[in-house]
């Protein structure tokens, strides 16, 4: 079959690369210009170039530690996701039921409901006079309600729940490479269900695994809602200090050089991910 011409290519890549630019380059460029404005005293921007607004958040250790405070939060959020969400996934994978469609759709279905509301949810579950409290309560397991909500725990929890969807998704769109007659030849030459799921099913899986904790942990990272309310004013990522920066004390330099950072973020991860995805590939 002929390839298209290059200008057909082109010509079909157009909208997507127009749209890409306008939404995401163009912010970016904006943003990165704002960073390097100086400014007054009085919050003014003026003309000119300087890096005060990244010598301002490199110099504090507040800000480093909201960075490793925002980095901790995504790791912890993608060891507890994707764990979770891979037997739904292998379950869906391997399931044969004429439910396998209506299964599928519920284990994504809290996509379909807002952040906010399953936050708010959350905040309610979680609460001084929520269900778990309530529970125990009753049980006689406390005498008195336990702060459950407006903290890292909280927080995490929540951000779990809300990203376990796109984990699923994830980790099923790489489980087709998965061959249960590689599985069944190992279990005949002897393999114990455990040898079966270390040496065969494991290593088969653990790219999709990685790209759904890369995902999990890229969006619990830039994540704002989430924290913002579960967190109670008690939990500072990147993410809400870019947005107090922006909506608070109106400083967009440090925003805008705090974004620069954010992005950086990204770009190390992914390129780690690239490097571990790349040795595994070459060792198995």
């Amino acid at each position: 079959m002929q390839a298209p011409p290059r200008w057909l290519r082109g010509l079909l890549l157009a909208p997507g690369l127009l749209a890409l630019a306008v939404t995401f380059l163009l912010p970016l460029v904006w943003l990165g210009r704002i960073s390097v404005l100086p400014r007054s005293g009085d919050g003014v921007t003026l003309p000119g170039f300087t890096l005060q607004a990244y010598q301002h958040v490199l110099g504090d250790s507040f800000y480093w530690w909201v960075l490793w405070k925002t980095v901790w939060l995504g790791l912890l959020t993608a060891c507890l996701a994707v764990p979770m969400a891979f037997p739904i996934a292998l379950f869906l994978a391997r399931s044969t039921t004429r439910w396998r469609g209506v299964l599928a759709a519920l284990a994504i279905a809290p996509l379909l409901t807002s952040t906010v509301i399953r936050t708010y949810g959350w905040m309610v579950i979680l609460g001084r006079h929520g269900m778990i409290n309530d529970m125990l309560l009753w049980s006689g397991m406390l005498a008195m309600p336990v702060r459950l909500d407006n903290g890292t725990l909280a927080t995490v929890i929540a951000l779990t729940e809300i990203l376990m969807p796109y984990a699923i998704i994830s980790i099923l769109s790489n489980l087709g490479r998965l061959d249960t007659e590689i599985e069944q030849a190992a279990a005949l030459l002897g393999a114990t269900p455990v040898q079966v799921f270390r040496r065969v099913i494991l290593p088969l899986v653990l790219p999709g695994l990685m790209t759904a904790a890369l995902l999990v942990f890229v969006l619990a990272v830039s994540s704002l809602v989430t924290p913002q309310l579960m967190g109670g004013g008690r939990v500072f990522v990147l993410a809400t200090e870019i947005f107090n920066e922006t909506t608070l004390t109106l400083n967009w330099q440090v925003a805008g050089a705090l974004s620069i950072l954010l992005l950086l973020l990204f770009g190390g991860v992914i390129s780690v991910y690239q490097r571990i995805l790349q040795r595994m590939e070459e060792r198995f």
